[in-house]
Parts: C-alpha cells; structure tokens; sequence
C-alpha cells in the first residue's frame, strides 16, 4: 500500500494514505493548506468540550453552597428559589449550546463527506 511521501515535524516520514491521485495524504497535500487552516480555526473558536464541564462544576458547585445555605439558614428560601430559576436557565443554555456545536459539525462533516464524493465520482451529490 502507498504512503504519503510528507515528513513529519519529528522528522519521520508519514504514515498516512495519499489522496487519490497525489502522493500526499490530507495532512500533507500542498492544495489543502487554506482547507486546513479553516478546519483549525474554526476548532479554536469553539472553544473545546472542556469549557462546558467548567461550568457545569462551577454550577454544582454553587447550587451546593445555595442549598447548604437554605438548611443552615443563612440563605432566605425565596432568593434561593430565585437563584435556583436562573441556575436552571444558565443549564439549559448550555445543553442548547452543545446541540448547536453538535449540528454544526455534523453539518460540517457531511459537507465534508459529499464534497468527497462529489471529487471521488466526479458530479454533484444527488444528481
């Protein structure tokens, strides 16, 4: 089987599958460079799947303080009951964000998919 004719950063030569036609692999092919730089910056904006567990952690976190406050008295049931309300819409707009983040790179990725079929059989999808 071929391989990439590209050097790693270590050095090495790549281990990749060249693209159809190319003796490079995705990684490597000197007519993908602009395609993998959006690729990159896109992930970067969106900031990672770490940052909702942040919140979410900072969120329990608070929830837990809230509570131990209305047992222990320091805290008045209503502003709680409040807090909790606005704890509760700050959770689902996390959980809406991620459905957002999720559409969006299946959207992309079968954009992906169909544009590779479209160069692998040489028209568009569903035509």
């Amino acid at each position: 089987m071929a391989r990439c004719a590209g050097i790693t950063r270590a050095g090495t030569a790549c281990k990749g599958i060249p693209i159809d036609g190319s003796q490079w692999c995705y990684a490597h092919h000197p007519d993908r460079i602009e395609e993998r730089k959006q690729h990159g910056s896109k992930g970067g904006r969106r900031a990672g799947r770490g940052r909702p567990q942040v919140e979410l952690s900072a969120i329990k976190t608070q929830l837990e303080d809230l509570a131990d406050g209305v047992l222990d008295g320091s805290v008045d049931r209503a502003n709680a009951s409040t807090a909790n309300q606005i704890f509760n819409t700050v959770l689902r707009c996390i959980a809406l964000e991620l459905q957002v983040k999720e559409q969006q790179e299946f959207a992309e990725r079968l954009e992906a998919l169909e544009a590779a079929l479209v160069q692998r059989k040489g028209k568009p999808y569903g035509a």
